[in-house]
């Protein structure tokens, strides 16, 4: 793990001295990212970017990288969604500072005048999942039309629902 940066910093101070933070961070550090994966392992790479808005308020310019695994929903086998996402979020020290900010601001309201870098990462992370998890070898298969994909040379594997598509096509 690479790191360069503290567990929480103070906003205020940070944009003062237009800090720059980044690093790779475990995966297990993010307890409801852990929820949503298949697998625990690996790590996410970050690069934040601390300066002040217009009205003087911190703004936090957050770049996170993933690969992080989840399960097909088509096929229910796991595979790696890559993750990228970039985002600036302004930071406030109360919700009621909310009607105060322009409608494009992404706000993110601090405790006790600190935020935590790995909450920031994984909040990013969790906004960058699918809906629904899809393999891209999968993307072009329209389920819905009853018609399967055919499925690759068995490498020994088990397929529960092959005698599935065998039964349906008896019924037509």
């Amino acid at each position: 793990m690479s790191r360069e940066f503290p567990d929480w910093i103070n906003p205020w101070l940070a944009a003062q001295g237009r800090r720059d933070f980044g690093g790779t961070m475990p995966l297990v550090r993010m307890p409801r990212l852990l929820e949503m994966v298949e697998d625990e392992g690996g790590e996410a790479e970050f690069r934040l970017s601390v300066s002040s808005d217009i009205d003087g308020r911190p703004e936090l310019d957050l770049s996170v990288k993933a690969g992080l695994t989840l399960v097909c929903q088509a096929s229910l086998k796991p595979y790696v969604e890559n993750v990228e996402r970039r985002t600036v979020l302004t930071v406030i020290a109360e919700e009621a500072e909310m009607a105060l900010l322009p409608d494009s601001a992404e706000p993110v309201v601090v405790d006790e005048g600190r935020v935590a870098l790995a909450t920031l990462v994984e909040d990013e992370l969790i906004l960058g999942l699918p809906v629904v998890p899809r393999n891209p070898e999968f993307a072009d298969v329209n389920f819905s039309s009853g018609e399967l994909p055919e499925p690759e040379e068995d490498s020994g594997t088990r397929k529960p629902f092959a005698a599935l598509g065998d039964l349906v096509g008896k019924q037509r």
